[in-house]
């Protein structure tokens, strides 16, 4: 995909997320609160295979475990479009930092309380995404972001197993449990090679 082509789908992300605010749909949806760029979107411009943006959820830190989709992030994806175009979504709760390993000095693209960062966006067109780019954190904060996102990661492969084992001989699909069995040990393990262990 073009350069132009991605800043036009981060775009319509944003334009989305803001459209939603004020929409009485956003009572049947997660609550997105942020949207962050990351990844190649920050770099100069060249071909994308895809954006990868973070979606700040008003959800508790456990429920939106690293690598893991919370619940109504399909129904999320699907209604506002995101699912139909090549754009990447990493979940994020606002009541931690957007920032980890992976998600590495981000843009902040749009915010419920302050709107589309227009002068982002053009910057981010211009391909300078290093002028709007959060700071790097410190060896010591990476470190300790590390260590609670794996804490949480654990936790959740921990119940996640038990669902699983819970509804692994009854009727009926195993699909939804299994996909998220599988989110929540990919996230664990992703942290675990990222933390060194």
């Amino acid at each position: 995909m073009k350069w132009e082509r991605g800043i036009h789908h981060l775009n319509a992300v944003a334009r989305t997320c803001a459209e939603l605010v004020g929409s009485p749909m956003a009572r049947y949806s997660l609550s997105v609160t942020q949207l962050w760029a990351l990844g190649d979107i920050l770099e100069s411009p060249r071909e994308l295979d895809y954006v990868t943006v973070a979606l700040v959820v008003d959800l508790p830190v456990g429920d939106v475990p690293w690598l893991a989709r919370p619940q109504g992030a399909e129904h999320w994806e699907q209604m506002t479009r995101v699912a139909k175009i090549p754009v990447r979504p990493l979940w994020r709760s606002a009541h931690a930092p957007v920032w980890n390993h992976f998600v590495d000095r981000p843009a902040l693209v749009w915010d419920a309380e302050t709107g589309i960062a227009e002068d982002t966006l053009a910057t981010l067109r211009a391909g300078r995404g290093h002028d709007v780019r959060l700071p790097a954190p410190s060896p010591e904060e990476l470190r300790t972001r590390l260590d609670d996102e794996l804490a949480v990661s654990l936790r959740a492969l921990r119940e996640r197993t038990r669902e699983y084992d819970d509804r692994r001989w009854k009727p009926g699909k195993l699909t939804g449990i299994s996909d998220a069995l599988w989110e929540a040990s990919n996230g664990y393990l992703d942290l675990l090679d990222a933390r060194g262990a």
